[in-house]
């Protein structure tokens, strides 16, 4: 039988062969490989479902009929994606098959809050969450309209969306725009929000269900504040999206980059730990709240894995706390940075965000 297969697939390889040939000769502008890589995979794909493999010959069927299906749209992507977005990619893969197999995974510190495998692990997870978001981002365009940038580029970075937005909105005074800018700013914390509960459901299951209704319910009050900013701004929706600025989103992955993500995470699990020691319970809150004031991840993920062994109660006020501090943080940039508009919208949904966390935890 492999004999057999293996002929065949010379047969059909030296039929492909010649109706390329041919095709270059007739019209060599439109010269692809598509259909004749196609070929050569349904042939293969035949061949493993013969010799047995037929539930990995589905999915790869299915694989590359999506492949298939979506060509046009990954053809733009590729086009507008640079070198410097490869090259992450290819770090990325560096990072995970290569970096990652040799870290020992066991504690290297007295203390037992340093593994370097499931440290490094988390960063991954971090930079392939913010990778999805940026090529979301690249792939829609810098056309998209505000919304679609809030969403997209609040998987990468809510910040650099409300810094952006943020400034956008000196440049335009109208109240109709300031409430569609301040709604895609919202849509960016939302998916903050929504990020967080993926990041503690890789880390620790166990723990979702706890945050799930505080963040549910902060999204909630978010996502009700972007549509009641969007509808009052209907008269001005298409001029704003048509006029909205690239947000400089960098690709998130890059070896520096996760370094420092990994480095601060490091002294925040070491923080997590000491104040663990030291000040055990609401300790952990203070670091939360200075964890906070530049990225929610860290403390998130060392929350999650303090909950395995530590106060779930706890663990889930001080993810709440360092999300909370961190919104009033980008609430403040708002403010500081943005035109006069849009100050009292951010500040009406951020007091909405926080009256309803402070309450998500009393309540818990």
């Amino acid at each position: 039988m492999p004999a057999l297969l293996v002929a065949v697939l010379i047969v059909v390889g030296a039929a492909v062969l010649a109706g390329y040939v041919l095709a270059a000769r007739v019209d060599p502008a439109s010269l692809g490989l598509t259909t004749e890589s196609a070929a050569i995979t349904v042939y293969l794909l035949g061949a493993m479902a013969t010799l047995g493999y037929r539930e990995l010959a589905v999915a790869l069927a299915i694989v590359t009929a999506a492949l298939l299906a979506y060509k046009q749209p990954l053809h733009g992507l590729v086009e507008k994606m640079s070198w410097d977005d490869i090259f992450a990619g290819l770090r990325l893969l560096i990072a995970t098959f290569i970096v990652l197999p040799l870290l020992p995974s066991r504690s290297v510190d007295p203390w037992g809050a340093l593994n370097p495998y499931s440290l490094w692990l988390l960063v991954l997870l971090i930079s392939s969450l913010s990778l999805v978001g940026y090529v979301g981002s690249r792939w829609l365009g810098a056309d998209r309209g505000i919304v679609l940038t809030g969403l997209t580029g609040g998987l990468v970075s809510s910040t650099a969306v409300t810094l952006s937005f943020a400034r956008q909105s000196r440049d335009d005074s109208r109240t109709a725009t300031a409430h569609t800018l301040a709604c895609g700013m919202l849509l960016a914390w939302c998916i903050m929000f929504g990020r967080v509960i993926v990041e503690v459901l890789v880390v620790n299951r166990e723990l979702v269900g706890r945050v799930l209704i505080p963040f549910a319910m902060m999204g909630a009050a978010a996502a009700v504040a972007a549509w009641v900013f969007f509808s009052r701004s209907a008269p001005a929706r298409d001029r704003a999206a048509a006029k909205t600025e690239e947000v400089p989103l960098r690709n998130p992955f890059s070896l520096t980059e996760a370094s420092k993500f990994g480095a601060f995470f490091a002294v925040v699990l070491l923080a997590v730990k000491f104040v663990q020691i030291r000040f055990p319970g609401e300790g952990l809150y203070m670091v939360a709240g200075l964890a906070g004031l530049t990225d929610v991840d860290a403390i998130t993920l060392s929350m999650a894995e303090y909950a395995r062994s530590g106060d779930a109660h706890v663990a889930v006020n001080a993810i709440v706390l360092a999300t909370l501090t961190n919104t009033t943080v980008k609430c403040g940039m708002a403010v500081a940075l943005g035109g006069a508009v849009l100050r009292r919208p951010v500040l009406i949904a951020t007091g909405a965000i926080l009256a309803t966390g402070i309450g998500a935890i009393s309540w818990l």
